[in-house]
């Protein structure tokens, strides 16, 4: 067994790797059930234009540091930043960003793999054609019935395990015949079934119906909240803050164009959002309206009613889901990476047995998460389950928090030169941009992103009944918030919690007869990050 911390990590063969990889990290759920509801209320094309400001000018930079910490020191992110903080002669407080951004990315792929083992659960369900003439309400029933019936919790964590399996059996294989090999197929293989299905739904949908909610320029629907949204979304769907970025500029080759890669991810990334907002909503016939939906009512039970409608809707349900859970499998193989990195860095341990071990890790941890839809449902703490609790920590604190450190650590404690040092080959006014976004633009946007997260999440908490310190006391217990309330104008752009702006209490956009039971999940029960 290698000695500890001395383990080499391994290294991709092909310089292209770091791309697919790359675009299989960025790519996830967000861009299907969140993206598109986005664009169709904030102003269509202009808040792409919008997103694409934000992720250039703002996260992209952060996106870039995290590569090249990882490519620089060929380690994952705890050591990286551990031998970065002693040769910058900079407080040991700085390595907290290390072991605080591999939790941030056990915590999210055990949210990841519990959603991934109903995308998988989906797809069967699609190919044995549950949802043939389906209305809302059976549709709905379908989703409760996996997730939150009584009893029926020991098929939803064979669903879970049988996800985690998948993953973990890729991350075992190692560096190049596992996630390279893997990351090389399924990510181009996600990427050309996604363009069938927009053809399918373009020759048999309204494409023009797609056109006007995603791309067609309406001013009048842009605002404040629309440019605090942008900022919203370009943060979380990128994965930042969870290490992944490091590991993966670990492993690049030498001569990998990081830089320019990342920028062709960024771009990959709107690219697939706009067209899986173009698919949606040119599905959308015969009053089966997509307007107004997110989340797990937009993808578990709208979009399955919707394609029902069309020919051959059984194949084209299980597709459809199948392309949902390649994007979830490369999302999880990204998510462990990190994990599995650390710990053969701080153990010596095989790669197999590090894949096994943390594998094993994640299913348990992600049983909290499941067992909150179902068995532990009724016991909440301050008026939240175990999952949301998690998520909050997660999406409020731990990704923030990490963003923050290594944003202010490399523009508060590296030098000059340093810093061009490991950015490499930058024109000069790329590399001064860079210096005084890390130094001031993403220290404040970042905390402020962080605060409006924690504090919006702990307010929904208030609105959906909770009796916590921090909930105003007038004597009397709030009521929840309706199901079908959408009020766009609160102030706060996208809810971690309620995928959107504001709190609209639910993600579906369902009435109430055609929710799940009060136990599966609804709007308060999103996972905000780029799963």
């Amino acid at each position: 067994m290698a000695s500890k911390y001395h383990t080499s990590i391994g290294s991709f063969t092909r310089k292209s790797t770091f791309f697919w990889a790359s675009v299989g990290a960025t790519v996830g759920l967000a861009n299907l059930w969140q993206f598109p509801y986005l664009a169709s209320i904030h102003g269509g094309g202009l808040f792409i234009f919008l997103y694409l400001a934000c992720l250039l000018l703002v996260t992209l930079p952060l996106m870039v540091t995290e590569a090249v910490l990882g490519r620089h020191s060929r380690h994952g992110i705890v050591l990286a930043m551990d031998g970065m903080v002693k040769d910058a002669g900079c407080s040991p407080l700085w390595r907290l960003a290390g072991p605080l951004s591999v939790l941030a990315a056990f915590l999210v792929l055990s949210f990841t793999a519990v959603f991934g083992g109903i995308v998988l659960a989906y797809v069967f369900f699609g190919a044995a054609d549950s949802f043939r003439a389906a209305t809302p309400e059976a549709a709905t029933g379908i989703l409760t019935d996996l997730v939150s019936r009584p009893g029926g919790h020991r098929e939803f964590m064979a669903w879970h395990a049988f996800f985690l399996v998948l993953v973990v059996w890729v991350s075992a294989q190692g560096v190049v015949k596992g996630l390279e090999r893997s990351l090389r197929f399924l990510v181009p293989a996600a990427l050309l079934l996604m363009l069938g299905l927009f053809a399918l739904s373009a020759s048999h949908g309204r494409l023009d119906s797609g056109i006007e909610h995603i791309l067609a320029l309406r001013p009048d629907d842009v605002g404040f909240n629309s440019v605090k949204a942008a900022f919203f979304h370009a943060f979380y769907t990128l994965g930042l803050g969870m290490g992944v970025w490091a590991i993966f500029g670990a492993y690049s080759t030498s001569h990998t164009r990081l830089k320019r890669s990342l920028l062709a991810v960024v771009l990959m990334d709107t690219l697939v959002a706009i067209l899986a907002g173009l698919m949606m909503f040119s599905v959308a016939l015969d009053g089966a309206s997509l307007d107004g939906e997110r989340g797990f009512g937009l993808l578990f039970v709208s979009l399955p009613v919707t394609l029902a409608q069309l020919p051959h809707s059984q194949l084209i349900i299980a597709a459809v889901f199948l392309l949902v859970l390649m994007i979830v499998w490369a999302t999880a193989i990204s998510l462990l990476e990190p994990v599995v990195g650390w710990f053969r860095e701080w153990t010596g341990a095989p790669r197999g047995w590090s894949a096994v071990i943390a594998g094993v890790a994640v299913w348990a941890a992600g049983l909290g998460s499941l067992f909150s839809f179902n068995l532990w449902a009724d016991y909440r703490f301050a008026g939240a389950t175990l999952f949301r609790w998690l998520e909050l920590t997660t999406g409020g604190i731990l990704i923030p928090l990490v963003a923050l450190l290594i944003a202010t650590f490399a523009g508060w404690c590296l030098t000059r030169r340093y810093a061009a040092r490991i950015l490499g080959s930058t024109p000069v006014a790329i590399r001064k941009i860079w210096y005084w976004v890390m130094r001031l633009v993403l220290p404040v946007l970042v905390a402020w992103i962080g605060i409006q997260y924690t504090v919006f999440s702990l307010s929904n908490l208030c609105d959906n009944g909770s009796a916590a310190i921090w909930c105003a006391q007038d004597g009397a217990p709030k009521e929840p918030m309706p199901a079908t309330a959408n009020d766009d104008g609160d102030g706060l752009p996208v809810s971690p919690h309620s995928e959107g702006p504001g709190p609209e209490g639910n993600a579906s956009g369902q009435g109430a007869e055609s929710q799940p039971t009060e136990n599966a999940p609804n709007g308060d029960d999103i996972l905000y990050h780029s799963v």
